[in-house]
């Protein structure tokens, strides 16, 4: 597959340039005005007005109104039985969603995640009660089950999570949908090439999260013409109203300064609603963004645009509210409206079991750094699997993903220095299995970005994050680069493995294992140079660990890990000189850890351990061989890691300084025996 050309961002030559509201009146040309750019004005006319809204008929119309009303009125009902929720949030954006399922979106309600089905990202989370009522509205839901909403043996959740069949990803934690969407968008158009679009509904105060702008330029930048963001402007936020309210011509220029066609329009009205979708269906080589006017309440009398009632039911207020939704209803029965059919365009495709194309060829005792491996590994499970997708952040020549760019440049994504946005493009790359996802950076970065981490657990995503640059071994470049904290962040994340590969051997087959694992991965590689001590031939496991060094007369179990295990190798050596042999453990993956292995060995060497770690004490390598042995009676563990802030400097030295070098292995060994 090719992908487009990289493209740049335009803004005046672009068919949808002026169209900053709902109407073509609006077109105006350049201030500056040549011949060739009247002509070329007249040519995107002529075109548009080829194309021009035709206003649907007035039966059609009432029945999205009355579809807008009777999700209303589910919102009511459902939050009001379980007591808690946000109906208020839900009715401003009831008109809006009644436009997007029952005319706008293709998709199936016998399929709701089919991989040619146009996407949709509720990002205002908080408003999943309108998305239930939609999916009601459309056949899928009852209006029994959507009275189970917030209820301990329901997949209703109080905000959107993939235990339901028809969401990609979970929201709620606010400014992540645009991202998401993004990263879908980017599938449709350059590696799907299919005709879908992805549509993302954000609230206006989640506007203020820098997360919505960096995914801003990464569409703008893309050209992301199948995506289509709606703005909820409904004035009011949690506790107090969102800070530009109803300026809603400072939210279009905004986002048009970034490079979006955006579009000003009554979030209540539906027949300008639809013709600001149809306008956005025009519009090439731009994403666009509905910047939709609307009331929190809409609706609701005594309620409506009134500050105090986010987040929760409506109480005494509810009977009012319904009887007003209903009097609002010209046709009382079933609307009869089915989603459009879905392009079926897309590639269709199961993501198979990827192995690298061959296996790894080194020699014991060369020195090879695992974040070059990692862009080796990565082309050969390239070589064998066309989707498999390398993202990094600009960082690409010092984490290797360039290796892949040059090998697959069209499966690699640039998302420049943006690592929240990164994190959620991944994982709406991953969404509906189209791809396999691998995001590289620093790992130091990745903890700008550990809500869009976590959400992606939640979320249920497989992504593969890939953090070099770790501990204060890398020297110069000093503690601001230094991840030190990684692995503490990382293992907290529910269902995740963590690899920790200590040569170029395991490395690769780390990246290998990464790809077909069910869930999220991290796998933290190293700037220095490490001895290959593995065999070409040798296999490795999730949750299985290797003993490098042993004897019947082993006096403690020492376990490293990437640059550490050289350094306990080196004690090893050290200390046998001196007569004391000692058992050397390489964890391999730190979540799950190997405690079968890790018992067995400290069993055999008296109960004495010693654990070195090129991490901060809190949640690394330290604290997982610990937690493992917490059980067994006898043992005693000492834990060797990065005392205090490092600063610049060799990074030999630097782990001399702090802690944790061969010299005070040695020293820590011998305070046991």
């Amino acid at each position: 597959m090719t992908r487009q050309t990289t493209p740049t961002i335009s803004s005046d030559n672009s068919p949808c340039a002026g169209l900053y509201n709902h109407s073509l009146s609006s077109y105006q040309p350049a201030n500056s005005v040549t011949s060739s750019d009247l002509q070329a004005t007249s040519t995107r006319l002529q075109t548009l007005l080829k194309m021009s809204f035709v206003k649907p008929d007035a039966a059609k119309l009432q029945t999205l109104k009355d579809i807008a009303e009777k999700m209303r009125i589910h919102s009511v009902n459902m939050t009001q039985a379980s007591g808690s929720g946000h109906p208020t949030s839900s009715a401003s954006a009831a008109e809006i969603m009644s436009c997007l399922f029952f005319d706008e979106m293709r998709y199936s309600i016998e399929a709701p995640k089919h991989y040619a089905a146009d996407r949709f990202i509720l990002s205002k989370g908080h408003a999943c009660p309108i998305l239930y009522a939609a999916w009601c509205e459309a056949g899928l839901l009852s209006k029994e089950h959507l009275l189970t909403l917030r209820k301990v043996d329901s997949i209703l959740e109080g905000h959107p999570t993939p235990r339901q069949n028809y969401i990609d990803v979970a929201t709620g934690s606010l400014g992540q949908g645009v991202s998401v969407a993004a990263g879908m968008a980017y599938c449709g158009k350059y590696l799907d090439k299919a005709s879908y679009r992805t549509y993302c509904v954000t609230g206006d105060g989640e506007t203020a999260e820098g997360s919505i702008w960096e995914a801003a330029a990464f569409a703008s930048y893309y050209k992301l013409d199948n995506l289509v963001l709606i703005v909820d402007v409904n004035r009011l936020g949690q506790s107090q109203p969102a800070s530009l309210e109803h300026d809603v011509e400072t939210y279009r220029k905004r986002f048009d300064a970034f490079g979006w066609n955006a579009i000003i329009v009554d979030g209540h009205d539906v027949e300008k609603v639809l013709e600001a979708f149809h306008n956005a269906k025009l519009c090439k080589d731009k994403p666009t963004c509905l910047v939709a006017k609307t009331y929190k309440g809409r609706g609701f009398p005594n309620v409506e645009d009134l500050e105090n009632w986010h987040g929760k039911a409506l109480g005494d207020q509810a009977a009012t509210a319904i009887a007003a939704c209903e009097g609002r209803i010209v046709n009382k029965g079933p609307h009869g409206v089915s989603p459009k059919p879905i392009a079926d365009d897309a590639p269709k495709f199961d993501i198979p079991t990827i192995k690298l194309s061959t296996p790894p060829n080194y020699k014991l005792g060369d020195k090879v750094a695992t974040r070059k491996v990692y862009g080796d590994a990565l082309v050969k499970l390239g070589q064998s699997f066309e989707r498999v997708i390398a993202l990094d952040g600009d960082t690409k020549n010092s984490t290797f993903s360039l290796t892949y760019k040059k090998a697959f440049n069209d499966r690699y994504v640039e998302c420049f220095i943006a690592e929240q946005n990164i994190c959620g493009v991944g994982i709406g790359l991953a969404c509906r299995d189209r791809n396999v996802v691998f995001c590289s950076t620093f790992a130091a970065f990745f903890t700008r970005a550990f809500d869009q981490i976590r959400m992606g657990a939640i979320s249920q995503t497989q992504v593969n994050f890939v953090g070099s640059h770790a501990g204060c071994s890398i020297g110069e470049d000093g503690p601001s680069q230094m991840a030190l904290e990684d692995f503490a962040m990382f293992r907290t994340i529910p269902g995740a493995a963590c690899f920790y590969p200590s040569d170029a051997v395991s490395c690769e087959r780390a990246i290998e294992l990464a790809a077909n694992y069910k869930g999220l991965t991290f796998t933290r590689t190293s700037r220095p140079a490490t001895p290959v001590i593995y065999s070409n031939e040798e296999v490795f496991e999730i949750g299985k660990g290797k003993v490098v060094r042993q004897s019947p007369m082993d006096k403690v179990t020492v376990v490293g890990a990437g640059v550490t295990l050289e350094e306990a190798m080196k004690a090893a050596d050290t200390l046998k000189a001196e007569g004391v042999n000692i058992r050397v453990v390489d964890p391999f993956t730190l979540k799950p850890i190997d405690k079968e292995l890790l018992t067995s060995c400290a069993k055999a060497t008296g109960g004495k351990v010693v654990v070195v770690e090129d991490h901060y004490a809190q949640g690394g390598l330290g604290e997982a061989v610990a937690g493992a042995l917490s059980e067994e009676s006898g043992v005693v563990v000492k834990r060797l890691f990065v005392t205090g802030i490092p600063r610049s400097g060799p990074g030999a030295k630097l782990m001399e300084i702090y802690g944790i070098s061969a010299s005070h292995i040695v020293t820590a060994v011998k305070s046991l025996i």
